[in-house]
C-alpha cells in the first residue's frame, strides 16, 4: 500500500480475466490483464482479498494521468464470489 500526497491509501493491482463471450453469434475466448487501483477505504478492503481469489469488481476506466494514453481500472466496489471472474467487462455483471 502506498499513500497519495494527501495521505489517501492507494493499492495498485493487475487484474486478470478469462472467459468466453458471444460476439455476432460466435463464441470467442477473451483473456485480458489490466492495471487497477483502489483508493481510500476500498484500498483497505482490497488489501484483505487473498491473492488469486475470484472476485467481482465494479469501477470505471480512466487515463493513468491527464497526459497518458494508458488506462487504469479504478475499483469502487468488491464482491466476493466463488463463481465470478476476476474482471468482467460489464456486459453481464453490471460494472459501471
Amino acid at each position: 500500500m502506498r499513500y497519495s500526497p494527501a495521505g489517501v491509501p492507494i493499492i495498485n493491482a493487475r487484474l486478470q480475466h478469462e472467459s468466453q463471450q458471444e460476439e455476432a453469434g460466435v463464441l470467442r475466448m477473451v483473456q485480458v490483464e489490466i492495471n487497477a487501483l483502489a483508493a481510500g477505504d476500498m484500498a483497505g478492503r482490497m488489501e484483505q482479498v487473498p491473492f488469486g481469489t475470484k472476485v467481482l469488481f465494479q469501477g470505471f476506466l480512466a487515463k493513468r494521468n491527464r497526459h497518458s494514453k494508458s488506462l487504469v481500472f479504478h475499483i469502487i466496489d468488491i464482491s466476493a464470489s466463488s463463481t465470478a471472474d476476476n474482471l468482467d467487462t460489464g456486459a453481464n455483471h453490471g460494472i459501471r
